[in-house]
């Protein structure tokens, strides 16, 4: 599949998605909100175990192509719709994609960059990294699911305070808030994002899936149903074949080698 605005690649079961926009800071227009949305039903498939998601050039992401918007005025609303609507259905197949995504992040990740990063599982970012809100600075409210997952990550004050004041913090800080699982200097930020989204193609893709699922249920469920559900994926777990791997494995004091079946 021929695309314009980002770059696909899939390599011994991991698929990497970069934006590539690096003109505009790899800021998302409509063309790239559908396009990020089919690279991301592409890595549907059993042989992607893995994605990473990254930017070209000097940033992750600017966010949403302000050019643009000033360009559709006075019908920002509609050009707005259409591409927060992409977008969300973005958000929604990577929270559905039953495997693990990293966000390897360098430079700014502001207003819809700052949400798309959040959204995804794992983030590791370059020393250079800082991040942004951004909304505020233009007189809008926040979209790409930066409300659902902020005040999860850094509680409700704590959100209030960046979407309301716009503040940049950089990656230390965001780290401290556990924003980012790790922070790299910038030239290890590519090897490291690569070795462990190799780690992860290795594991149980299945059982990874799964348990993100129940992660994510874990938000609205109620104990009783999250230990039914915990209890139906046990149980469809351990009829794979990656679970007789294990156990085999654990017996024969060997490292697995899991298929992700």
């Amino acid at each position: 599949m021929i695309y314009e605005t980002i770059l696909f690649e899939k390599v011994d079961g991991v698929s990497t998605i970069t934006l590539n926009r690096p003109e505009s800071l790899n800021a998302i227009n409509f063309e790239m909100a559908q396009e990020l949305l089919r690279a991301t039903k592409e890595c549907e498939g059993k042989e992607v175990r893995a994605v990473v998601i990254r930017g070209s050039g000097r940033a992750f992401c600017a966010g949403g192509d302000v050019k643009a918007m000033r360009e559709t005025l006075p019908r920002q609303g509609e050009f707005l719709r259409r591409t927060a609507g992409i977008l969300h259905e973005l958000i929604l197949a990577l929270r559905a994609l039953k495997k693990p995504v990293i966000a390897s992040i360098s430079g700014p990740a502001a207003g819809a960059g700052f949400s798309l990063a959040l959204a995804c599982d794992l983030r590791i970012a370059s020393e250079k990294t800082s991040f942004n809100t951004a909304y505020v600075r233009i007189g809008l409210s926040p979209d790409g699911s930066g409300t659902y997952f902020l005040p999860k990550y850094v509680g409700l004050g704590k959100a209030c305070e960046l979407f309301f004041l716009g503040n940049t913090i950089d990656a230390k800080e965001a780290e401290r808030l556990g924003l980012v699982n790790k922070v790299v200097p910038e030239d290890d930020l590519e090897s490291t994002t690569m070795e462990l989204a190799r780690r992860l193609a290795e594991g149980p893709t299945l059982a990874i899936g799964q348990t993100k699922l129940l992660i994510d249920l874990s938000f609205t469920e109620a104990l009783g149903s999250q230990l039914d559900k915990e209890l139906e994926n046990l149980v469809r777990c351990s009829e794979t074949q990656d679970f007789v791997e294990g156990i085999s494995a654990f017996f024969e004091k060997r490292r697995p080698t899991f298929q992700g079946m």
